[in-house]
């Protein structure tokens, strides 16, 4: 028992020499060095599709389904359980689970069992130093966590598992988000696709009337070119609309983990009612993005490693207990059991700066992370004051754009009258296909890019994403 005594006095003077030599970490607020802002610039005329006024819906985790599509949700689903990016995040929580593990069994005694069988003899052959031996044995250890150094290893694996979770839903939500942007670039190419299909028509109907006029002597040669190349360019644009729309589905199969693209059923992005979208305060953005929250786990991780690399300066105590026996026969093997109990003080003395090293590597890691921490910070609210400009500037092109639309349907009509009674030039028949054809496209553009700001907005305002909710959700 005078080993155990001699232990405890040991244990004793390491506890107050540790409270000496490892003060406790200075923990500055990551937030004392940001101007948090006190509510959005922009954020009434960002806050919905009209005028009505008022707070938008709230942002929850089915955000997508605001766009009223049943093919957007079953898109999104797909992703979420095929896309491969979402399945690799996933790999990495089952990685970061099994470091978790690893890091907390250093805190139990680690127990091993022996058995040994042998022989033995003289090359001269003689009798007494001949036979075998057979040798049993249970080897305990146990290392007292005397500075926490363990205790700190574990909590920066629980903080990289809590950390690699959040990556998990920050890639889940950008997967989401990236689908939903990527189907509404495919059906907006597509209407976009289907107006150029019709102006095309509209310009070969009217090459046939310039035509006619020319076989009657009433168009000259260059009124029936200018048509002609006027169809052409219809056709050019036609063609490239096409390619980009092959372009943005094999972009959408890349998302969904497939090699061909899904067959998009939705021909019409202005069928889609634009999200009101309530942005809430500026300072809960903090606890609503997962990418945040997955660059506060990985400052929390570093915490605890610069704790376990301060602790390795320090002494550390291990307690061993050994149980053998040995015998020439089976059957007596365990008939003179010897155990050992011993304890054993290691204190680093002289390494080269190694232990020193590490620690100065570990601080400034944290540090690293810190900043890394303030600038996800400083990210998430210029993503959001980003997709609330984008979502109010095309808001108000959009509303401008509507009369232009209407103007350019019905200068084309007066022009094309005017043309068949021979009171106007080809040349303004030509400028009011093109002004209709680009207002149409345009609008089906604008429509388009306020559905895509919203998806930017519902991603930068973590598409209902909370901590609260997280940890629930762990805990069930």
């Amino acid at each position: 028992m005078q080993i155990f005594k001699t232990a405890g006095v040991l244990a004793a003077a390491l506890v107050l020499a540790g409270c000496v030599s490892a003060p406790p970490l200075v923990q500055p607020s990551p937030l004392q060095a940001l101007d948090m802002p006190a509510q959005w610039q922009g954020a009434a005329g960002a806050a919905g599709s009209d005028s009505a006024g008022g707070q938008g819906d709230p942002v929850n985790q089915g955000w997508w389904r605001s766009f009223g599509s049943a093919e957007l949700d079953a898109l999104v689903a797909d992703a979420q359980q095929q896309s491969l990016e979402v399945a690799a995040a996933m790999a990495r929580v089952q990685q970061a689970q099994a470091s978790a593990r690893y890091a907390g069994a250093d805190l139990l005694p680690t127990v091993n069992a022996s058995a040994q069988a042998g022989h033995q003899g003289r090359l001269g052959g003689h009798a007494d130093t001949t036979g075998r031996n057979l040798s049993v044995g249970l080897a305990a250890s146990y290392e007292l966590d005397l500075w926490g150094r363990l205790q700190s290893q574990r909590d920066a694996a629980g903080a990289s598992l809590r950390a690699s979770s959040f990556d998990h839903d920050t890639v889940r939500l950008s997967v989401t988000a990236a689908v939903a942007d990527a189907w509404l670039l495919n059906v907006g190419l597509r209407e976009r696709g289907d107006i150029a299909q019709r102006n095309l028509q509209t310009a070969e109907r009217l090459l046939v009337l310039v035509q006619s006029k020319a076989s009657l002597g009433a168009a000259t040669a260059l009124e029936l070119a200018q048509q002609r190349g006027l169809v052409a360019a219809q056709r050019r644009a036609l063609a490239a609309l096409a390619q980009q729309q092959a372009d943005a589905q094999r972009s959408l199969a890349l998302l969904l983990g497939r090699v061909q693209g899904p067959a998009i059923a939705q021909s019409s992005v202005l069928a889609l009612q634009v999200p009101r979208i309530d942005q809430g305060e500026p300072i809960a953005l903090v606890t609503r993005r997962p990418d945040i929250a997955r660059a506060e786990a990985r400052l929390q991780a570093a915490d605890g490693d610069l704790e376990a690399a301060r602790a390795a300066m320090l002494p550390r105590l291990t307690l061993t207990a050994e149980l053998g026996a040995q015998g020439r026969q089976l059957h007596r093997v365990l008939d003179n059991p010897l155990y050992a109990l011993a304890a054993g003080l290691a204190a680093p003395i002289f390494d080269a700066g190694r232990l020193a090293a590490n620690r100065d590597l570990v601080m400034a890691q944290r540090e690293e992370l810190l900043l890394a921490y303030r600038q996800s910070i400083v990210q998430a609210f210029s993503d959001v004051q980003t997709a609330l400009n984008a979502v109010a500037g095309v808001q108000q092109q959009a509303l401008a754009q509507e009369e232009e639309l209407r103007q350019a349907r019905r200068a084309l009509a007066l022009a094309e009258a005017r043309y068949r009674a021979g009171a106007e030039t080809q040349l303004v028949l030509l400028d009011t296909q093109r002004s209709l054809y680009q207002a149409q496209d345009l609008a089906v553009q604008l429509h388009q890019e306020r559905l895509r700001a919203s998806v930017a907005l519902y991603k930068a305002l973590g598409g209902g994403w909370g901590q609260e909710q997280e940890q629930q959700a762990q805990g069930k």
